[in-house]
């Protein structure tokens, strides 16, 4: 592979201190899901359930993270990344989500830490990356308050344990997903297809997103702290009123309903509105909105692709290939929703490639929310790699990461107060209900042996990094 001389030029569009990194989740990386105390998530029930996950694996295995703490941050070091994302495992500290904590859990994650910092890489900690304690799901999982007070409780744990040296903190990612895939479609733990709990879900993530910003900022006022949250830029299909509508909509429930609760403190009327065939958001206390509403250090944004929708589909029918996440909104299957393709090239997991919409889209957050910081904490691509003598050439997945970083610099032009950008994802890995038959990785992984190999964009990556660098170090 010949490296071309574009990461110097596209590295000096970013300013000095911005930081460069690459991100996992617990359940996708760590494996060892039975070993030194680690309780059940929903995600280890889940898998067990035959037709739940496409290749019918599990995450007992991953890529081992847990048993190789040494080689993952080897791997980060290689790359030359500022920073590194990875979520805690809710169930390896705390075994049954209450107070009660597993010191073997804990102590796997100091290790990390600490290792991280003696490779001169900072920690970017988030608290929770779907891996509910199964225990708290049998009390009635995240559609249940408790939940949410339990979550609290546990980011107070955490950052007792590491705040001392963790100082950038995401609270929830994705609740999106944690809420409507996991209990209105059911493609996600826990698997449940109940709309009127996947709102209540939605919300209850949101308070304990609140809850826990309180137990980290009690901590350290000066800590960062984030929610992480995956946006789509909508479009209506043609400008007929149903489509118009159904862009709309979608928006309102992929985009404003979270962003508008955590950096305005209400949920837009619109979508209240839309909302309420299914629910009456009773389970809405006093109170609720206000602690949504802590002051954010920064917004984290999870960015993958583009949605165009009509609103005169058959039944609510949905095309897969269409949208990453487009059958989970918890509305009725007479609404007629359906998503579009539009003839742009598509990812391995059937998603168009849009990097004009991350523009766009860190262009709009900025413009409506703009006392906030934004930074990138998932930004990737899957493809078929093939690993052919000791390489792997993914030009696809370079080209991907080039234009989407590129589309980051175009905002950061216009004003936008962009300060990270975090590659999805460091490796290839469990990949949800898709098992290992999808791989985002900067790295290769041989699922079997456990062997790393550095692919095409991952040379790429850290060379636009070492640019970054020698950039700052210049300025």
């Amino acid at each position: 592979m010949t490296i071309d001389n574009d990461q110097a030029a596209l590295a000096a569009r970013f300013p000095a201190g911005f930081a460069w990194g690459a991100a996992t989740s617990s359940y996708q990386v760590e494996g060892s899901t039975k070993a030194d105390g680690r309780g059940k998530s929903i995600w280890d029930v889940f898998v067990d359930e035959p037709g739940r996950v496409i290749d019918g694996s599990n995450g007992e295995k991953a890529i081992d993270s847990y048993r190789n703490v040494e080689g993952d941050v080897s791997l980060v070091k290689e790359l030359g990344l500022h920073s590194y994302r990875f979520s805690l495992s809710w169930p390896r500290i705390c075994p049954e989500g209450d107070g009660r904590v597993n010191r073997a859990g804990l102590d796997y994650y100091q290790t990390l830490v600490d290792s991280l910092l003696e490779a001169g890489v900072t920690p970017w900690v988030t608290l929770y990356h779907w891996d509910l304690p199964q225990a708290l799901e049998n009390g009635g999982g995240w559609p249940k308050r408790d939940t949410a007070e339990r979550f609290g409780e546990f980011a107070r744990i955490a950052h007792e344990a590491l705040g001392d040296r963790v100082k950038h903190w995401i609270t929830v990612n994705e609740p999106w997903c944690a809420a409507f895939l996991g209990y209105a479609s059911g493609e996600h733990a826990p698997g449940r297809q109940e709309p009127a709990a996947s709102i209540a879900a939605a919300h209850h993530l949101m308070v304990g997103h609140g809850l826990a910003s309180r137990a980290i900022k009690e901590g350290d006022p000066d800590a960062t702290v984030s929610i992480g949250l995956n946006f789509y830029p909508v479009y209506a299909a043609t400008d007929a009123p149903p489509d118009l509508d159904a862009a709309r909509r979608i928006d309102g429930v992929q985009n404003r309903f979270f962003t508008d609760a955590a950096l305005k403190g209400r949920y837009p009327e619109d979508v209240v509105e839309d909302f309420s065939a299914v629910t009456d958001f009773s389970f809405v206390e006093v109170g609720d909105m206000e602690l949504i509403n802590a002051p954010l250090d920064c917004l984290s944004v999870n960015f993958y692709s583009k949605f165009t929708v009509t609103g005169d589909a058959d039944g609510g029918a949905v095309s897969a290939s269409a949208a990453p996440t487009d059958s989970g909104s918890p509305w009725p299957a007479n609404d007629h929703i359906g998503f579009v393709t539009t003839g742009l090239p598509q990812t391995d997991m059937g998603w168009e490639i849009a990097p004009q919409g991350l523009t766009e889209t860190l262009k709009r957050l900025h413009n409506n929310y703009p006392d906030v910081k934004l930074a990138i904490t998932e930004n990737g691509a899957a493809f078929p790699d093939k690993l052919v003598d000791g390489q792997v050439a993914d030009s696809e997945r370079l080209e991907y990461f080039r234009a989407h970083v590129g589309a980051c610099a175009d905002a950061v032009d216009e004003g936008v107060p962009l300060v990270a950008y975090f590659a999805w994802s460091l490796a290839d890995n469990f990949e949800w209900a898709w098992g290992y038959t999808k791989r985002f990785g900067l790295v290769y992984v041989d699922f079997e042996t456990g062997q790393r190999v550095v692919k095409d964009s991952g040379k790429w990556y850290a060379d636009l990094v070492r640019h970054a660098r020698s950039h700052g170090e210049a300025q």
